[in-house]
């Protein structure tokens, strides 16, 4: 695609319009800076730390030990894993025997694991020595073609004293019994040579990662993302991106060589915070801040709060949920935020007032962006200064990518500026399409000039100096904490209980989380339910931040005259 020159007055000063040499496997960030800053610290957890050498070593030999086992190019490896040391090492491993990590939340339920596991063909799991994760690993991997798996235990990554006293105490979490065969991750590394094979990598046509999305329609999809996405995306961000490093000092692009911390509170198995967070610290050889809970403590957050005041990271990825929680927390006056630099804010909009009251404690500038996890995921930002953002936008497309909006009946139709239609996106970043869902991908992209753009299914408008805004949702997608909810993929789970005639589940705004789920249930003939009663199936059955918060009993739900349930007008009920 040609260089973009976006319509504006107010694109950032010194940013170019697009960027230049970001097709490379994305192991060679870490390799890159291993080289350039072989003793610099890496991943922070717990008062301990590993370097980029001590990181590359690790994956070096992971992927030694995957090669040892017959994974080799395009072979599928799953994660499951919060915010822990392992994670980069683990990441950059499998990619560097030439295979596909495929990033799953370890807090969803086995069958939801087991769907995922089945569709990907994944032949290996890494998972945690937890009471509750490990034992939904085994039970996840049955019937699948998973053939190992690798257990990570935290102990080996915590401070000796620490890890000594934990031990003693029973603070460490861990499994009560594993199952015959499984490996141990300290096992593994010690057995492995730093020898990983060669393998040649084509950054813009092999998968790397493959992420579960909904899509535009709910239907769980491995979108397969390849070393480019990433790296693009992580090399236009390093161009977009300008802050004053120091007070007085002009913007400039952020400094690489250990100067910048980042704050893990993004999940690794979601590409916001794989993007934004860890690449983007292993790309410039920064330090990076494993949060593997961010609402721990009492009240919840507390401890992410001390990690802030203690570690003194300069830049944080997060959602408009967690900016909210710094702000209420009650006992915010009592932490030093000041080291906080600038703020990536995703995944949902971002209330004003919360981005004031933010800027105000910490003196850091929120700058919001938008993308999908089809796009790696940033499509497009704000300006990274308070002159040029505008509160409430999502800015400007990434230098080399283009944003067109089209019409929402005829998606080949261009709308004219200041129109409403459906939002699409062309660059580097747009991942390779749906595995194994040629129908799917039919849906989602179309050819504009001989360039492929991606429906994003999001309602927005360029106003008339260029900022993009989303206004609405093509989609029925809940946004829940920054994290995206299928209504479809609640329903298929209720529709399981045998009390259940009809349902449906829309978003409706909450104060603190963007949106929450509601469910409305409709029960056969003859039978009866409590809220209490269907809260706990929920509980049993689905991943906490897909859980209806609110459970309304129905004799009727709208639906269609062909039959269709009418989400639409339960939102507008809601609203109403």
């Amino acid at each position: 695609m040609p260089e973009q020159v976006w319509k504006t007055a107010h694109w950032p000063e010194g940013v170019a319009h697009d960027v230049k040499d970001y097709k490379f496997p994305i192991f060679k960030l870490l390799d890159d800076s291993a080289r350039d800053y072989p003793d610099n610290v890496f991943t922070v957890f717990n008062g301990a730390s590993k370097t980029f050498s001590q990181v590359k070593d690790t994956a070096d030999r992971i992927a030694f030990f995957l090669a040892q086992k017959g994974i080799g190019k395009g072979d599928k490896v799953a994660i499951f894993l919060p915010n822990l040391p392992h994670f980069p090492e683990i990441l950059f491993g499998i990619l560097k025997a030439g295979a596909v990590a495929v990033n799953c939340n370890p807090v969803y339920t086995p069958s939801e694991l087991n769907l995922q596991l089945n569709d990907s063909g994944s032949k290996m799991v890494f998972c945690m020595d937890h009471p509750e994760f490990y034992p939904n690993t085994v039970k996840a991997i049955e019937n699948t073609q998973v053939k190992s798996v690798v257990v990570c235990n935290i102990k080996s990554y915590l401070p000796k004293l620490k890890g000594l006293l934990g031990s003693l105490l029973g603070k460490i979490p861990k499994a009560d019994s594993h199952q015959p065969g499984h490996i141990m991750f300290d096992d593994m590394v010690a057995g492995s040579r730093p020898e990983p094979p060669k393998i040649n990598i084509d950054p813009e046509n092999d998968t790397a990662v493959m992420l579960y999305t909904g899509g535009t329609t709910g239907v769980p999809k491995g979108a397969e993302l390849t070393h480019t996405n990433f790296t693009y995306d992580v090399s236009a961000g390093f161009e977009y991106i300008r802050l004053a490093h120091g007070e007085g000092k002009p913007a400039e692009q952020l400094y690489k060589g250990g100067f910048h911390t980042y704050l893990g509170v993004l999940p690794w198995y979601h590409s916001f915070g794989i993007t934004v967070a860890l690449l983007s610290a292993a790309g410039s050889g920064s330090r990076l801040i494993c949060v593997p809970d961010p609402r721990a403590g009492n009240p919840p957050f507390t401890e992410v709060l001390k990690i802030v005041q203690k570690e003194k990271p300069t830049i944080m990825p997060a959602v408009p949920t967690i900016f909210v929680a710094f702000t209420n927390h009650a006992l915010l006056d009592n932490f030093d935020l000041s080291s906080l630099m600038g703020c990536f804010s995703g995944g949902a909009p971002l209330p004003p007032e919360v981005c004031r009251q933010f800027e105000d404690k910490t003196g850091a500038v929120i700058f919001e962006g938008y993308g999908l996890t089809e796009t790696s995921p940033v499509v497009s930002v704000n300006p990274t200064n308070r002159e040029d953002r505008k509160i409430g936008s999502i800015g400007f497309p990434l230098p080399g990518t283009d944003v067109k909006i089209l019409d929402l009946e005829n998606p080949n139709i261009e709308l004219p500026q200041g129109e409403d239609g459906e939002v699409a996106a062309c660059g580097p970043q747009v991942m390779k399409g749906y595995w194994k869902r040629p129908d799917a991908n039919e849906e989602v992209f179309v050819d504009i000039d001989g360039s492929r753009y991606f429906l994003t299914g999001d309602i927005g408008h360029i106003d008339d100096e260029g900022y993009i805004l989303i206004t609405d949702r093509k989609k029925d997608m809940i946004i829940v904490g920054g994290f995206n909810v299928y209504p479809r993929d609640v329903e298929d789970i209720l529709y399981t209980n045998p009390k259940v005639e009809l349902c449906a589940v829309v978003g409706v705004p909450d104060a603190r989380s963007g949106e929450t789920v509601k469910a409305y249930i409709k029960l056969k003939e003859g039978e009866t339910a409590t809220e209490e009663e269907f809260s706990a199936f929920c509980r049993e059955n689905m991943a906490g931040y897909k859980r209806p918060r609110a459970i309304e009993f129905r004799d009727e739900i709208p639906v269609s005259n062909i039959g269709k349930v009418l989400r639409r007008v339960l939102r507008d009920e809601e609203t109403a």
